[in-house]
């Protein structure tokens, strides 16, 4: 049985991804493999992507990788998005910057039996947030596939990233699993009444996929993975970060910094 770690969503916080990284080593898990958003957020993008370099077999660009290393028109900008690339460039090396712009879509290989498909967000476009709150006629096509997969076959295994928070569903025989976020866990339903304890909230998280690397039928299995980390380490150079306070926020509440942009499709 070949067991792998999905990982997804570091967004450049280096505490988080090094005990996520030191927990899979002590399992014994040799394959990583990445489903984008290394950076922005956090102060540590360039110490990130070294670390992820190193050690994932597979890494795919997500929307900030993608918003960080592309051109862009500088007229269809606001002030912040113009803020929060500058910031991150003047981080990253020339290097690394590069790197982010090579990296693929999509990846896809069969286990057990099934066909498993990897991307960030979706498969049209990396920054299409889809969740568990959506309708069924729009969660069922992240089964499909599209000119950015590598192949045209209907996946039978979604393993994706981007909305920051761990769930799996079993649709039309098919399975959706969303990895969770190492760096910038948060959950979307909260109330200041109902809301329990966020400290799993904000754990670092990650997926085991375990099976067969064959293409004919066999056991598998998916383990979700909740740890805790050093938060407070990762906030001592809070004084360097764009948006401190923002980021914080996220870091000990787990509570998305634009939440008001969630508000139609979360009804209580």
């Amino acid at each position: 049985m070949k067991k792998i770690a999905v990982i997804s969503d570091i967004h450049g916080n280096l505490e988080a991804i090094q005990t996520v990284l030191t927990d899979i080593k002590k399992r014994g898990i040799s394959d990583i493999y990445c489903l984008g958003d290394l950076v922005t957020k956090g102060s540590h993008p360039n110490e990130c992507i070294d670390l992820i370099k190193a050690h994932c077999q597979v890494v795919l660009r997500g929307n900030t990788d993608r918003f960080i290393s592309d051109d862009h028109d500088e007229s269809t900008l606001n002030d912040l998005a113009k803020k929060r690339i500058e910031w991150n460039r003047h981080l990253l090396t020339q290097e690394n910057l590069l790197y982010l712009k090579s990296l693929p879509f999509s990846y896809e290989f069969y286990m057990s039996g099934q066909l498993v498909r990897l991307f960030h967000a979706s498969p049209l476009k990396d920054d299409l947030a889809i969740s568990h709150l959506d309708p069924l006629s729009v969660k069922r096509t992240q089964f499909e596939a599209s000119p950015h997969t590598l192949s045209q076959n209907t996946a039978d295994i979604v393993l994706f990233g981007h909305t920051h928070y761990q769930i799996m569903e079993k649709l039309y025989c098919r399975t959706l699993i969303n990895v969770g976020s190492v760096g910038n866990s948060l959950d979307l339903i909260r109330d200041p009444v109902l809301d329990g304890k966020t400290e799993e909230t904000v754990h670092a998280h990650y997926l085991i996929l375990e099976g067969d690397l064959m293409p004919s039928d066999g056991a598998i299995s998916f383990q979700f993975v909740s740890l805790p980390y050093a938060v407070h380490k990762e906030l001592n150079d809070l004084e360097m970060n764009l948006e401190p306070e923002e980021y914080r926020l996220e870091l000990e509440k787990g509570l998305y910094r634009d939440m008001s942009r969630l508000a139609g499709k979360i009804k209580h």
